[in-house]
């Protein structure tokens, strides 16, 4: 692999990419005797061959004419165009390998070279040639950085051998967050020259503020909409909630990225105009509407895959843009959880208005935890992004249910759902039609008892997304309860599973750490009504459990007829290191052990 740069305003790339494999089994043949290669208008694809030496036999190439070109974005237009030219009659032995030349005009000077992979990388190398008078700054993550040579004044090159592979283990972090990568920055000497340079992340915000400068223009339309969805607001944030919800529910996501497009967002006025718009579209407008109303605020690049953007690295690289508004005096801090406190900036509400079902106040699972980069006239700065308390994410679920003398048992549910609890079972609920909604809740049922038949199902409060979920029904399953002799065993722990279990890799130590969802703090209260003549002759032991990352607490009491299950589960990180994975996974057997609990009922004498 290979690159230069020229001069500034002209500045431009070529790069030669050249891989080489060699396939051991059949089914490797569908991931590596294929290239697919984009290009735009701004990334010009001027050669490709790809060529095969089999186990036996003479070798052959495949030309660029026999290439596939196609699109394959979910925008509804981009100008970026695919490749694909696919290697025949590959036989397990074969080295295959492709090389292809894009020559680009960058909008800003980096490369990221992903240099460890899902196979191991026998020998990588990288070869950079630089025009005279520039230079170059090199970071790297989760690798041991590898040293230049240097072949000449302008040409560097970096070697590395036996590079190991990415070994698949579940719940890991996203590849990219783990993959060893290394950044390499090119600027010219000349300070003055160095427009598209990104040396910190305060560079890279100046870079990004000035791309958007002029996007957030409200035009008439938009002032006399903002007006009409403010006139029943009693407080400002109820004003900021409306406008939210407008951006979230009103506005489609449509992505149009042609050129820079895929930096630079559209006017606000055309966004609203359209009522469509990818995030860094929607974060414009709903940034403009907000400004009427005298709420400032500042695009964050983001990437939704946390792990990826990585403090030591500055750089524009993300793949998702969101605000973080800045909060007046007059707002109250109350049920807005995605708050961090800056000392210039004041409090800043982080949000996404591209996700339709996370209310203002929260901030997406996926984004806690991470790091996003605010924007501001005054250069950028890279902030932690908030991790949500347990209490933010609650699900509180209640039942009183009876047991016939047949094992039978029956009852009527009752489910409240707040934050992210509430967010993914409305994702649920709205993907289907209402006619079909009932199946949802059949198929969380399946998941607990069998044999079961769902009399009625009431989702409250779906389309208010500031409100808690509310989820009610009823439903009756046979043989619940086991008989034997005089008798009955049944199992207080109705419904819900706690305990998931997590994969043990057996004779292999665990390389990566383990990715939980979000924090929750959840809670179960069952009564069970005893069938008629029936006594309790035992009953599970209470559980206590706890390790660094949550708490777990069960209990079952016996009141006169009635057996009463209450339990309490929190989860309060969302990252298991290896080292402690043995001291999470004995929390989990202690939560598994005690859902699995059965009380013995017996058939009192006459």
């Amino acid at each position: 692999m290979s690159a230069s740069l020229r001069s500034r305003t002209k500045a431009k790339s070529k790069t030669l990419y050249r891989r080489a494999y060699k396939i051991l089994r059949p089914e490797a043949r569908e991931d590596y005797a294929e290239v697919a290669v984009h290009f735009d208008l701004e990334t010009k694809l001027s050669y490709l061959k790809a060529w095969a030496i089999p186990p036996t036999g003479p070798e052959y190439e495949v030309s660029e004419k026999e290439a596939i070109e196609t699109a394959l974005q979910e925008e509804l237009y981009s100008d970026k165009r695919y490749k694909i030219l696919r290697i025949p009659a590959v036989k397990p032995g074969s080295i295959v390998g492709y090389e292809y030349v894009q020559k680009k005009r960058p909008y800003i000077f980096e490369d990221h070279l992903w240099f460890q992979e899902e196979i191991p990388v026998r020998h990588y190398r990288f070869t950079l040639n630089l025009a005279p008078g520039w230079e170059f700054a090199t970071y790297w993550s989760n690798y041991a950085e590898s040293k230049p040579q240097s072949n000449s004044p302008n040409q560097v090159v970096w070697e590395m051998e036996n590079v190991p592979a990415i070994e698949h283990e579940e719940d890991m972090p996203s590849w990219l967050a783990i993959a060893g990568r290394m950044t390499v920055k090119y600027f010219p000497r000349d300070p003055g020259l160095r427009d598209k340079s990104s040396g910190s992340w305060r560079d890279v915000g100046l870079w990004y503020s000035q791309l958007t400068a002029d996007s957030r223009q409200a035009t008439p339309e938009i002032q006399k909409k903002v007006a009409e969805l403010s006139s029943g607001a009693t407080t400002l944030l109820d004003k900021m909630q409306a406008l939210a919800s407008f951006l979230q529910h009103d506005v489609r996501y449509v992505a149009i990225e042609i050129g820079i497009g895929g930096d630079q967002p559209h006017p606000a006025g055309a966004v609203f105009r359209n009522r469509y718009g990818d995030c860094k579209d929607k974060a414009t407008l709903l940034s403009t509407m907000l400004h009427e109303i005298g709420v400032e605020s500042y695009y964050v690049l983001v990437d939704h895959r946390r792990g990826v953007v990585i403090p030591d690295v500055p750089s524009p690289y993300g793949d998702h843009v969101i605000l973080a508004i800045r909060l007046p005096e007059s707002v109250p801090g109350t049920n807005l959880y995605a708050i961090v406190e800056h000392p210039k900036l004041g409090r800043l509400l982080f949000f996404d208005a591209t996700n339709p079902y996370v209310p203002l106040g929260y901030l997406s699972y996926n984004l806690q935890d991470s790091y996003g980069l605010v924007a501001t006239p005054d250069g950028g700065e890279l902030f932690h992004l908030p991790l949500m308390a347990p209490s933010a994410n609650l699900l509180s679920r209640s039942a009183k249910f009876s047991l016939s003398p047949t094992g039978v048992i029956s009852g009527d549910v009752e489910e409240v759902r707040w934050g992210e609890e509430a967010a993914s079972s409305r994702r649920q609920l709205l993907a289907v039609q209402p006619s079909d909604r009932a199946k949802v809740v059949e198929g969380f049922l399946s998941n607990s008892v069998g044999n079961f038949a769902l009399k009625t199902a009431m989702v409250g409060n779906l389309d208010q997304y500031n409100l808690a979920l509310t989820l009610k029904y009823s439903f009756a399953a046979e043989n619940y309860a086991r008989s034997a002799g005089n008798l009955l065993i049944v199992r207080p722990r109705v419904l819900g599973q706690k305990g998931f279990m997590l994969p043990i890799e057996k004779d292999k130590k665990r390389v990566y750490p383990v990715v939980l969802s979000e924090p929750s703090l959840q809670s179960d209260d069952f009564e069970i009504t005893l069938p008629p003549g029936y006594v309790v002759d035992e009953l599970p032991q209470p559980t206590e459990a706890k390790c660094e990352y949550g708490s777990y607490h069960s209990q079952v009491e016996v009141n006169g007829n009635t057996l009463h299950y209450k339990r309490t589960y929190e989860i309060k990180n969302v990252t298991v290191p290896p080292q402690k994975l043995e001291a999470f996974r004995d929390f989990l057997r202690q939560i598994n052990s005690d859902e699995r609990q059965s009380a013995v009922l017996r058939k009192a004498n006459n």
